[in-house]
C-alpha cells in the first residue's frame, strides 16, 4: 500500500457543510475525504472531456483507464479526511512569563484525533502551558480489575487549591519532541443576497448566510501576520504505478481543484500538492502499549492481588477511530465493534466461527471495554445531483480495547497493520472508518499530563 500525502492550502473560504437531521447546515471542522474524492474525480472527468487533454492527464482519462481503478474498481483508492495543520504552540520568546502565550503555526507533523478517554481540567483545559491533558483508559481498566473506584482529578488545580474536576477533552493534536499541540481552524458567516434571474438584481426577502472555514489565520491575536490555513490528508493506493500517476496528476493541476459548495461564487479555491510516502507500522505501538499496561498494573498492586490476573498470557491493543465510522452488524447500524465484526474486518471470521463456546472465543479475541458515541451524517452527492442518505455514524475518537492470546500475537499484528490502512466499516474510500492501532496518547498518565 502506497500513501500519497496531500497538503491542501486554502486560498478562499471553504463552504463544507455538515448536514444533520432537524438542524441547519453547520460548517465541518475538517475537509471530509468524500469531498476530496469528489473534487479529484470531477477534475479528471472534466479534463477527459477536452478534445486534447494534456499529457499528464492522458493515462487517467483515456478509455476509463486509471479512473476506473481509482474510483470504481474492487479495491478503490482510500481518500482520508484532511485535518487542520494549524497548531497552537507555546511562545518561548518571553521567558519571564510563568505560562507562555500560545501562537498559531502551520506544522508538518502527523495530525491525529484525541481518544475519547482523554480528559483535561474543567477550569483551564488544554495542553501545556494550560493545565494539561492526560488519558484514563489504562487506569480505568486497572481500577475495574482491582474492583476499585477511579475518579481522576487535575493535579495542577490541586496545587493551586482550585476546582480539580476534569472533563472529556477532544479535538485534533500533534506531537513533536514530547510536546503536544492542539489543532483547529476558525469559522465565520458570509451573508449573501439572492439574485432575481430576470432582472439580474437583488431579490426581495432573500437573504441568507453561509458558515465557512476561514482561509487564513493570524499568528498571534495581537499580530498582523496572516497566513493561509493548511490541511493535511492521505490517499492510500495499492498499486505503486497508480500512486505515481495520481500524484503526477494532482501536482500538474494543483490550483484547479475546488472543494465544498458555492464554488461558482468564489468559494472553495485551494492548492493541493502531493508526495508519495511509505507505509506506517503498528508493531512498535502495540509493544509499547502493553509495556505501559504492565508497568501500570504493578503500581495498582498496592491494593492487593486482583481476583483475575488479566495480563497472564494476554496481549492488549486498542482500535482508535480517527474518523467517523459507519458500522453494521446483522444488517443493523451499531456503534460498537464486536469481536465477530473485528474478525470479519481482518478475514479471520471462519476461524472465529469454528470456536465452540464463549470461553474459547474470549480466549481467541475479547472486547474488554468500549468508549463510543454516535451522531447522524448526510450530504450532497454532486455526481448524482441528490441528497445522500442519512447515516448513523460512530464518532471519531471512540476507543475499543481488545485482548488476544499471546500465541496469536504475530498473526494479529500483521492483520492489524492491514486493517489500519484499509479502515473499518462502510464507505472507507470516502474517509469513513479510519483507525489507528494503540494511539500513543494512551501512554500519557495523570501525573505527567501533557
Amino acid at each position: 500500500m502506497k500513501r500519497i500525502k496531500l497538503e491542501i492550502t486554502a486560498l478562499s473560504p471553504l463552504a463544507i457543510a455538515a448536514k444533520k437531521p432537524g438542524s441547519v447546515s453547520e460548517a465541518e471542522d475538517h475537509i471530509p475525504g468524500s469531498v476530496i474524492r469528489g473534487a479529484i474525480a470531477s477534475q479528471i472527468l472534466q479534463l477527459s472531456n477536452q478534445q486534447t487533454p494534456r499529457i499528464a492527464e492522458q493515462n487517467l482519462t483515456a478509455d476509463g483507464g486509471d479512473f476506473e481503478a481509482f474510483f470504481l474498481g474492487d479495491e478503490p483508492a482510500i481518500f482520508q479526511n484532511a485535518y487542520p495543520a494549524v497548531a497552537k504552540i507555546s511562545d518561548e520568546s518571553n521567558p519571564n512569563k510563568s505560562k507562555p502565550d500560545l501562537i498559531s503555526r502551520v506544522v508538518n507533523d502527523e495530525i491525529l484525533v484525541l481518544p475519547a478517554t482523554a480528559v483535561s481540567s474543567k477550569t483551564d483545559p488544554g495542553f501545556k502551558p494550560k493545565n494539561g491533558v492526560f488519558d484514563t483508559l489504562i487506569d480505568r481498566f486497572c481500577a475495574d480489575a482491582f474492583n476499585y473506584p477511579y475518579d481522576p482529578s487535575d493535579p495542577e488545580s490541586i496545587k493551586e487549591n482550585a476546582d480539580a474536576r476534569v472533563e472529556p477533552y477532544s479535538g485534533f493534536y500533534s506531537c513533536k519532541d514530547g510536546k503536544y499541540r492542539s489543532h483547529s481552524n476558525s469559522t465565520r458567516f458570509l451573508t449573501r443576497v439572492g439574485i432575481n434571474r430576470q432582472r439580474a438584481t437583488s431579490q426581495d426577502d432573500i437573504l441568507y448566510s453561509i458558515e465557512v472555514l476561514n482561509e487564513s489565520f493570524q499568528e498571534t491575536p495581537q499580530g498582523q501576520n496572516w497566513h493561509h490555513v493548511v490541511y493535511r490528508s492521505e490517499i492510500l493506493v495499492k498499486d505503486a504505478e497508480l500512486a505515481k500517476s495520481l500524484t503526477k496528476f494532482i501536482n500538474h493541476n494543483s490550483q484547479l481543484f475546488r472543494l465544498g459548495g458555492a464554488t461558482s461564487r468564489g468559494l472553495g479555491k485551494v492548492e493541493i500538492t502531493a508526495t508519495i510516502d511509505e507505509d506506517a507500522v503498528t508493531k512498535a505501538r502495540i509493544k509499547e502499549f502493553n509495556e505501559q499496561l504492565e508497568t501500570r498494573w504493578q503500581l495498582w498492586l498496592v491494593f492487593g492481588e486482583p481476583e483475575n490476573k488479566l495480563l497472564d498470557n494476554r496481549t492488549y491493543f486498542t482500535l482508535d477511530l480517527q474518523a467517523d465510522a459507519i458500522l453494521t452488524e446483522n444488517w443493523r447500524r451499531t456503534t460498537v465493534i464486536s469481536p465477530k465484526m473485528l474478525c470479519e474486518f481482518v478475514n479471520l471470521d471462519d476461524e472465529f466461527a469454528q470456536l465452540n463456546d464463549e470461553e474459547e472465543k474470549n480466549n481467541f479475541l475479547k472486547l474488554e471495554v468500549a468508549y463510543s458515541s454516535y451522531n447522524y451524517r448526510s450530504g450532497w452527492n454532486s455526481a448524482w445531483g441528490l441528497m445522500k442518505d442519512i447515516e448513523l455514524v460512530t464518532n471519531r475518537g471512540c476507543v475499543y480495547l481488545f485482548s488476544i492470546n499471546k500465541e496469536n500475537e504475530k498473526k494479529w499484528t500483521d492483520k492489524l497493520k492491514d486493517l489500519e490502512l484499509n479502515g473499518v466499516g462502510d464507505c472507507t474510500s470516502e474517509g469513513f472508518g479510519q483507525i489507528q492501532i494503540c494511539n500513543e496518547f494512551h501512554n500519557v498518565f495523570r501525573e505527567n499530563a501533557k
